[in-house]
Formats: structure tokens, sequence, C-alpha cells
């Protein structure tokens, strides 16, 4: 077994029902009806066909995010490619599945100044993605699809 969960175990029943508890406040899981396990097994593979992994989709993610921080919640073009921007907010977040360590409140959006087409992430989101390979349901407003993210993002494998 690799890294991330196959099956679904009483640990992952555990964080499945915190991250569906949290679900108004944070909307990891909102509309996805699917099981947890569902969701990351659909994601991994996923990932595994475009030839990446998720600590590459995350270290591009972080990339992007800590050059738009220097930028103290102005917009800056990267690479004449991304337009990104950086909100920070009070306070910190945990993660769901009980990593010791919370998170900066971040919202943060990119434009691909080419196609038009964003996406918007946290740091948390980030954490969730390199850890376990968890990139939020399908109605979450911080769900970073693979495919879309690797598209926007122009990360290709090594």
């Amino acid at each position: 077994m690799g890294k991330y969960p196959v099956y679904q175990s009483p640990q992952l029943d555990e964080v499945e029902q915190r991250l569906r508890h949290l679900e108004a406040q944070h909307g990891y899981l909102a509309g996805d009806p699917r099981a947890l396990v569902t969701i990351l097994t659909e994601d991994e593979r996923t990932v595994k066909a475009l030839g990446l992994s998720h600590e590459a989709i995350a270290h591009r993610l972080r990339v992007l995010t800590e050059a738009a921080k220097q930028a103290l919640g102005g917009p800056v073009v990267l690479e004449n490619l991304w337009r990104v921007v950086v909100q920070d907010f009070r306070g910190r977040l945990p993660c769901p599945w009980g990593h010791s360590g919370l998170y900066p409140k971040t919202h943060v959006v990119v434009e691909r100044l080419d196609t038009g087409e964003t996406l918007q992430w946290t740091d948390l989101s980030i954490h969730l993605i390199e850890a376990h390979g968890f990139y939020q349901g399908v109605g979450s407003p911080y769900r970073l699809d693979p495919q879309k993210v690797a598209s926007i993002c122009s990360i290709t494998p090594e």
C-alpha cells in the first residue's frame, strides 16, 4: 500500500466524519456524496495518469503562494503567465486529519493570463494535497481538480 489509503479504514471514517461535520464552515466535502476513500482514490488515479505526484502539485501551489505573499496583498504577475493574489485573514486552521500544527487562514487566487482560467486555494489546501492527497469534494469552493491544477499551473512530469 502506498502513502495514500486505498480502503476505508476506521481512522479514515473518523476523518470523514470530521470533514462532514465541518462542512458548513469549511465545505471540504460540500455537495459530494462520495465516500472519502473514493474521492482520494479517484484523485490519486488522476494524478498518476498525469505522471505527477501530490508533492509536485503541492510544491507548485506553494511556490505561487509564497511569491504572491511578497506582494503584501497586492497582485503579482509571475513568468508573464499567472496573476496571483494572496489574502491573509486572522486565525489559523487545524488539519482535519489531526496533524499537529495550524495553518494560516489564507485565500489564494491565481489567474492564468493566456486563458483567463482561475483557481483558488488556501495554505491548508496545500497541506491536504501534500500530506493526504486530498483535493476536496466536487462542491467545495476550494476543490482543486488535479487535472485542472496541472493545466493552469503548467505542472508537467519531471
